[in-house]
């Protein structure tokens, strides 16, 4: 048998919502005939993941900010700086922000913004998702998933990829220690990122620049919840267990650091 799953994105919801009630923009961009798997026109039904950029739900809660320095902005949003490196364009800088998300600028959006302003990300991305779900129940009667996205990095790879920065009634991360392999091998580290690997899929299909906010995903319903779950959150990495809490440069003047400032410590050898 096999299997698969569908991707669209819908026409009807647009960029532009600051200050709208995006609840009732999404209902009507996912309602009967609105959606389009390949089969005909359809509605959003039972099982079906919604995936939205942050772009939007940050310009419907008005996180749209004034600010003639996006670099001050960036500080303010900043808890730890990461990495900080120059280039011909001007400085780059990996920092923690205030939802424990490592990312350059920490997620200060300043394209497709007005003059003079700059757009944050949502204050409770994750909240954002369990508001979303739940007017989506209360309007069409159908349990959904949701989740909101954003780009960011990697450190070990070249390109961008959207991440679930929020989510509500959907499987974030599908822990399958301790299961069996289709060998019978048992599985000791495997912990899937699967909300990640939805939002990857979304922006397959909704594009960086298509001004497609909005995303439907069917066939993934075994992933959708009863409850809204732990939410996105819960995959930011504890601090105990981040093996990479500075960049390289930023870790090798650490360590001349305390060389100097530990008697009798010997300096590292460049």
């Amino acid at each position: 048998m096999s299997v698969g799953f569908a991707v669209t994105a819908p026409d009807g919801l647009p960029e532009d919502v600051a200050g709208d009630d995006l609840v009732g923009i999404v209902v009507r961009a996912v309602g009967p005939g609105a959606l389009d798997f390949g089969a005909g026109p359809t509605a959003l039904a039972d099982g079906d993941v919604v995936v939205v950029t942050s772009k939007v739900v940050s310009k419907a809660e008005g996180r749209q900010v004034a600010a003639t320095d996006r670099e001050q902005a960036i500080t303010d949003e900043t808890v730890r700086v990461v990495a900080s490196r120059e280039h011909p364009g001007g400085v780059t800088r990996i920092v923690e922000n205030r939802l424990g998300l490592v990312m350059a600028a920490a997620g200060v959006d300043a394209s497709n913004t007005p003059p003079g302003t700059v757009l944050l990300l949502p204050v409770d991305p994750d909240a954002s998702a369990r508001r979303l779900r739940a007017g989506i129940a209360a309007a069409l009667a159908v349990r959904v998933g949701v989740i909101v996205t954003d780009t960011a990095g990697r450190p070990w790879r070249t390109g961008l990829t959207d991440i679930a920065i929020g989510a509500a009634g959907v499987v974030v991360l599908d822990d399958l220690r301790g299961r069996l392999d289709s060998r019978g091998r048992r599985l000791d580290a495997t912990v899937a990122a699967v909300a990640d690997e939805i939002a990857g899929a979304a922006e397959l299909v909704k594009g960086k620049a298509a001004g497609r906010p909005l995303v439907v995903v069917r066939g993934l319903g075994h992933l959708v919840t009863i409850d809204d779950g732990a939410g996105a959150r819960s995959q930011v990495r504890p601090s105990a267990d981040d093996m990479f809490r500075q960049g390289s440069a930023e870790a090798y003047a650490q360590g001349w650091k305390d060389a100097a400032d530990e008697p009798g410590l010997s300096a590292p050898r460049r």
